[in-house]
């Protein structure tokens, strides 16, 4: 299997021949936030027969990046997701994309390849409003091996034992602003969710890539730092489980026991 991370929370996890496209999400600028690392993804990043989404911000459920999707695409989001968010219909319409939603614990098999849902800690409501239509969820994909994509989440209780056991976890180590709540994962207390889960092969994400317009000089390290610092905290806390630090656009094979 094989995993590129193209900034953000956006990965392709390539396994059994199937191409899992995480959080889409291809602009270079979205409301206040502009791209500040890594260029746009190319047109081939949106090639996928599956794409993830994990809960209904609007930096993780983009609905300009959904549409660049192909025509078929399975597309997978959390249950509610399309009466919070209407226009996933028109996309679905117009598009053909074919929409399926999960709540946690729910699995949906493709291609061969299974996709399970999973809880996370996080507000998963369609932002700056709304109801809680919608749950915020990782995922965890299964092939030849166990991809767990946590989506945005905080460190919670029993979380190794709600996602089970995986080889590979792409999980949240920053964000987009100044300041992280408890319902995220920082780069602390994503290397105390990697202890608990001991994957063989782990990758930070969501951190380095956009930044609020104006705010470069606040807290700079927020921005620059979260996936280094990962690194430092995963040595002491999991050291059995191989950090692979990557560049936007760089892509890597784990090695996994299976």
């Amino acid at each position: 299997m094989e995993v590129t991370w193209w900034g953000h929370a956006t990965c392709t996890v390539e396994d059994s021949g199937v191409r899992v496209l995480t959080d889409p999400l291809f602009a270079r600028r979205l409301a206040h936030l502009r791209r500040r690392r890594g260029a746009v993804p190319p047109p081939e990043a949106a090639r996928a027969e599956i794409a993830l989404v994990s809960h209904l911000h609007a930096d993780h459920l983009h609905l300009p990046s959904l549409a660049l999707l192909a025509p078929g695409t399975r597309v997978i989001v959390p249950a509610g997701a399309p009466e919070a968010v209407p226009a996933l219909r028109r996309l679905d319409d117009r598009r053909g994309l074919r929409f399926t939603e999960l709540a946690a614990g729910e699995e949906v098999s493709v291609e061969g390849v299974t996709v399970r849902a999973v809880p996370a800690l996080h507000d998963g409501r369609r932002l700056p409003y709304g109801p809680h239509r919608s749950p915020a969820l990782g995922y965890v994909v299964e092939g030849e091996a166990r991809t767990y994509f946590a989506g945005d989440t905080g460190l919670f209780d029993g979380m190794a034992e709600a996602v089970g056991p995986v080889d590979v976890a792409l999980l949240p180590v920053g964000g987009w602003g100044p300041y992280l709540g408890h319902n995220h994962l920082n780069a602390h207390r994503a290397a105390e969710a990697l202890a608990a889960l001991s994957p063989a092969a782990a990758i930070p994400v969501h951190y380095g890539t956009y930044w609020p317009i104006g705010l470069d000089a606040i807290r700079p390290h927020e921005f620059h730092a979260p996936g280094d610092d990962f690194v430092r905290h995963a040595a002491r806390l999991a050291p059995k489980v191989a950090v692979h630090l990557l560049a936007h656009g760089e892509r890597v094979r784990p090695e996994v026991a299976r």
